[in-house]
Parts: structure tokens; sequence; C-alpha cells
């Protein structure tokens, strides 16, 4: 454990690699992954393939569900080390629970606050490196929650997802919509907007030829990014074509940490096999 006064705390959703969690001592608290009848601890017990494998093989996709009062009580009392303050990020308020659960529980505590990070997948894993970078300089648990704060609007999360099969067993996409854009070749760029998921844009063609229009439009943007790190984060079929992006992303950007990442189950269970983002901090606000 590290010698910092701050405690980073995060919700399974922020997509972060074992490798990076433990590095930067952040404490993870999995999400409920559902199959069938039987509860899983989002990457702990279940992995994006063993979603991928439920659905192939049941035809019923799982489903994700936040902590409850009590178990998220549980987490922060089993990892909050005396002496020490707490900044706790959750997945975005309007996708899940588990942000007011999380603040309910934190009322029972001293100096641990809750962070809704109005994003998901590595949109929130940036907020929770920068938040640790503060730790690590020595800064306590209110100032990095209202540094934090006022960064939430400027992450700019998106993705371009392959199939619209997962987001439409789900409920978040129409049978009408699903087909026309099977029938059509559609691959739609999905942005998180204040909180929420949205079509931003619909690219027609082969995956790797979408993808790289997409990451130049992206970074092509005015809007410069902010923040040291990219990252490219996908879930799974794409490890080749996140390593060639990683290439052209530092050649645009030579100064920038540029991370690839797998997403975790509560991502790929709404997007399914095959989905790509790049994750960044802007200047301005999405």
């Amino acid at each position: 454990m590290s010698n910092r006064k701050t405690m980073i705390f995060s919700d399974s959703t922020s997509d972060l690699s074992p490798d990076i969690i433990a590095t930067r001592d952040i404490r993870i608290n999995p999400l409920t992954v559902v199959f069938g009848s039987v509860n899983h601890a989002d990457g702990i017990d279940v992995k994006p393939d063993d979603v991928y494998k439920f659905y192939k093989d049941s035809g019923t996709l799982p489903k994700t569900t936040a902590s409850n009062i009590a178990e998220h009580e549980k987490f922060i009392s089993d990892n909050l080390a005396e002496g020490c303050g707490a900044v706790y990020f959750t997945i975005s308020s309007e996708m899940s629970a588990n942000y007011n659960n999380a603040r309910l529980a934190a009322e029972n505590f001293d100096d641990v606050y809750v962070i809704d990070s109005r994003s998901l997948s590595t949109g929130i894993g940036l907020l929770v490196l920068h938040a640790a970078d503060l730790a690590d300089k020595g800064m306590d648990a209110k100032e990095i929650r209202d540094e934090i704060l006022t960064l939430v609007d400027k992450v700019d999360a998106s993705f371009v997802v392959d199939t619209l099969e997962y987001l439409h067993k789900g409920g978040r996409c129409s049978s009408v919509a699903a087909l026309g854009a099977n029938l059509l070749k559609l691959k739609p760029c999905i942005q998180v907007n204040d909180g929420k998921m949205s079509v931003l844009k619909k690219y027609r063609g082969r995956l790797n030829d979408v993808i790289k229009q997409y990451v130049e439009e992206r970074l092509s943007d005015d809007n410069k990014p902010i923040s040291s790190r990219i990252f490219l984060t996908h879930s799974g079929g794409c490890e080749e074509i996140a390593e060639q992006l990683k290439k052209e992303v530092l050649e645009k950007y030579p100064d920038k940490e540029v991370i690839i990442t797998h997403a975790g189950c509560t991502v790929c269970v709404h997007c399914g096999p095959g989905t790509l983002g790049i994750l960044m901090i802007r200047e301005h606000a999405i």
C-alpha cells in the first residue's frame, strides 16, 4: 500500500488494467454480472469472453447490476485505511444506481467523496488516474474532489460499435434500427453526452476502415486533448487495429501516454465484441 493520505476507489466500470490498478494502488468495487440467475463479480470471477460465451450458448444477454448501499459500505470499510480520506468514482448516474448507492453509503464515513463520473469505461479511468496523480502529490480528498469536478464534463468518451446486436438485446436499440444498420452495414459511433449514450455518427464499411476514419476525425477536432493520457479501449477482436492506431496517435501526440485496455464486462454486455473507442480529456466541455 502507498503512503498517500488520500485513497482512490472506483467501481469496475473504469476498465483499468490489473497492472495499472496494482501499480497505482486503486481499489476496485466490482459490479455484479448476472448470468441467468447466477451472480458473478465483474473482473474477478467473470471476464468479457465469458459474457460472449454465455450469450452464444444461451441466447440470453447477461445483465449488470449496481452494488447496494450495504455492499458499498462494506467495500469502503474494508479498504479505507485509518487516517485516510478517499475519492470514489462510479459509472454515470444516468446509466446505473451505483453512484447514488455509493453516495448514501459514504455518508456513514468521514472524508469520503463519491464522484458521478458522468461517463463509462476508461472515460472514468482518465479521471481515476488523474486523481491518483493528485493523491501522489499529497492533495487531500476534498481538494482532489474539487479539481476532478472541473474535468468531468471535459471527458470525451466514444466508441465505434461493430454490431447493434448487443445494444438491441439489451433494450438500447430498436429492432428496426438494428435491422436497418445491419442491412446497410452501418457502424454507429456512440458518444457519452451529459452522462448518457447517444449516436454521434454512423459509418459505413469494414470495421478496420471505419475505426481508422473514426480515430482520425476524433483527433482532428480543434478542441485538443489536455490529458496526459489517451486510452484506446476495445471489447475484443480489435487487438491488431488498436496496436496500429496507437502508433498513429503517438505520431500526432508524441507527448501523450497512449494506453490500450480491454473493456470490462459492463461495456461488453452492452456493446459486444468488435467495439473500440478513443477516450481523452478535452480543453473544453463536450
